[in-house]
């Protein structure tokens, strides 16, 4: 099945995948272990959301105090981490609409800018990464943002498809849509890159 190899093509890009936590799903968890568990998780996407590294530290600890103060509303414990995210993307909305408030004050008719997702690692980051992993990055770029972003939550962050619908509060149907577009076009990316590469190698003198 084309999507099947799409995805385990894709996966061999040697992109570090995000942690797999397990919560008692009987019951709403205390709060310490939740900041233990989830922080990594949290301070990634965050990152990967386009928070500056000057405020990211401020705007995690935004996320856990919501978090904190709505833990008795989880009514799914279960669905914790998708419950998390949610909140993570809504903080992030705030922080960027409030940034670019402060920026533009006296433009009030300029849109708020769209959340490209995830944030391109800095040019130190990708000098540190290998060629694989910088190119997942440029394949990723060509993407529009909700195609990526459903994308990096699936693939990276290894979040099911019913849990990224929770997360971003669309479709499950929708999900699965961009999920497979965007193997789909990564698929084709990745097979025009070899073949220019290859023909590259041919056409170089030996």
């Amino acid at each position: 099945m084309q999507t099947t190899d799409s995805a385990a093509r894709i996966a061999s890009l040697d992109v570090e995948p995000g942690p797999v936590v397990s919560m008692p799903a009987d019951s709403v968890p205390s709060f310490p272990p939740i900041y233990k568990l989830y922080f990594n998780f949290v301070w990634s996407c965050t990152r990967r959301l386009g928070v500056s590294d000057a405020e990211i530290d401020d705007v995690v600890q935004e996320i856990f105090i919501v978090i904190h103060g709505r833990l008795h509303t989880l009514q799914q414990p279960e669905s914790l981490r998708s419950w998390i995210y949610g909140i993570v993307r809504r903080t992030v909305s705030t922080y960027h609409r409030a940034k670019r408030s402060k920026l533009t004050a006296s433009l009030t008719h300029i849109a708020e800018p769209v959340v490209q997702y995830p944030q391109q690692p800095s040019p130190q980051e990708l000098a540190e990464q290998s060629d694989q992993v910088r190119l997942l990055w440029s394949l990723l770029e060509k993407l529009d943002a909700p195609k990526r972003e459903v994308f990096v939550l699936a693939e990276v962050d290894e979040m099911t498809v019913p849990e990224i619908a929770s997360a971003i509060e669309v479709p499950l149907n929708t999900v699965y849509s961009r999920l497979r577009a965007a193997r789909q076009e990564l698929e084709d990316a990745l097979a025009r890159h070899h073949a220019q590469t290859a023909k590259r190698g041919r056409s170089c003198p030996t």
